[in-house]
């Protein structure tokens, strides 16, 4: 199996060893890894890509690329300059530092590269560690991702639902905030929503007067509804939740007809 794997941390991430680590034994030995990550963090920058500026890419070792890009680009980068010769089987992204469950889903550079695989056609996970008191303090906070991640992929390659035309689906997979041998199991989820979801800015003040502000999410010790994906986490399980690039309400389209047309 010939495995593209990317993040949103940067090249240089911690959580992209666990991915590499996870992507090496899901491959095989006779499988291939490529890793194509951006050169710098790229944290909430969802689906962007590079229109408006080219993308430098680097080659850093056998099979490892840097690119000065976000991590769609770096997925088109490898489909489309990198592995020519043949695409890949699968696309990982991750595993990320902090959670992607429930509105940081909206936010996430991690799902961005899945989604864009996805659109490339192919299949596609994203893979978060949820970070909390009970993992700071350890030796390895990616104790829990790195412990089941290899599992999770395989059930979600061996059992899980990949379809081959249009919005194809891509899985958002969230690891909870727990040591490894402290996780309860796997949950299918819908995303969840908390009630004070919404991302914010905070004003400071530099030394020299500027005025900045900076990004900042609601409490990520906030759950959400059950069956969805932050209340399994903090729950301490696994949450697997199915997604597609298509944006549209279908709950509200006949409703609508009925009112507009």
């Amino acid at each position: 199996m010939r495995i593209l794997i990317t993040n949103d941390d940067g090249i240089n991430a911690e959580g992209l060893e666990v991915l590499t680590a996870i992507a090496t034994e899901i491959a095989g030995p006779k499988g291939e890894v490529w890793t194509v990550a951006p050169a710098f963090e790229q944290s909430g920058v969802a689906h962007a890509t590079s229109h408006a500026h080219p993308t430098m890419i680097v080659k850093l070792g056998d099979r490892r690329y840097a690119a000065e890009g976000s991590p769609a680009d770096c997925v088109l980068a490898g489909v489309h300059d990198i592995m020519t010769d043949a695409p890949p089987d699968l696309v990982l992204s991750g595993v990320n530092r902090g959670n992607n469950s429930a509105e940081n889903a909206a936010y996430s550079g991690t799902l961005g590269a899945a989604m864009e695989a996805a659109l490339q056609g192919l299949p596609a996970i994203a893979l978060s560690q949820y970070m909390g008191p009970r993992i700071i303090n350890l030796a390895n906070r990616f104790e829990a991702s790195a412990a089941h991640g290899v599992a999770v992929v395989r059930s979600l390659l061996d059992k899980g639902l990949w379809d081959t035309e249009g919005y194809r689906l891509f899985y958002n997979v969230n690891f909870p905030p727990v040591p490894a041998d402290e996780v309860l199991g796997v949950r299918v989820t819908a995303q969840g929503f908390r009630m004070a979801g919404a991302h914010r800015v905070e004003a400071t003040t530099s030394p020299n007067g500027r005025r900045f502000l900076w990004i900042s999410s609601s409490p990520q010790t906030m759950g959400t509804a059950q069956g969805t994906d932050a209340q399994a986490n903090l729950d301490g399980y696994v949450s697997v939740t199915p997604m597609r690039a298509d944006f549209t309400a279908y709950d509200v389209l006949d409703t609508l007809r009925e009112r507009l047309e």
